[in-house]
């Protein structure tokens, strides 16, 4: 079974910065890709930053690219995104998730579909 916990949200005014981390446990050997999603009210979960686990190739989503970076730390299996230069636009909640590849209902990374594994999430808001 696997847990994902998120932490780091928070209420931040535009232009600073913020460090999500999530906590992964269980049967993390098993993760093909590890993303962070954001879910804004009435608006679809969207795929912002993810990383292909077994070669740590890392993708981004325009909306995030040059301001926001993902890292995993094997070691105590934990992801991270690094927000920087926040813009009000970015308030929703983050969400990590994680993929062990068995499942295939679209193209990686963004496909919501094909990750088996998802956290709480943690309220980002962001002021302008």
């Amino acid at each position: 079974q696997v847990h994902l916990v998120e932490s780091g949200g928070g209420s931040v005014q535009a232009g600073g910065s913020l460090r999500l981390s999530c906590a992964a446990s269980g049967y993390t050997s098993s993760f093909y890709y590890m993303g962070w999603f954001r879910q804004a009210p009435g608006k679809e979960r969207e795929g912002i930053a993810a990383i292909y686990v077994r070669a740590g190739k890392i993708f981004y989503a325009d909306s995030v690219k040059g301001r926001f970076t993902i890292s995993r730390d094997n070691a105590e299996n934990t992801l991270y995104l690094q927000m920087n230069s926040l813009k009000s636009e970015d308030t929703a909640m983050y969400i990590c998730a994680a993929s062990d590849g068995q499942t295939w209902y679209g193209p990686y990374p963004w496909t919501r579909s094909n990750y088996a594994y998802w956290g709480q999430g943690t309220q980002v808001t962001v002021s302008s």
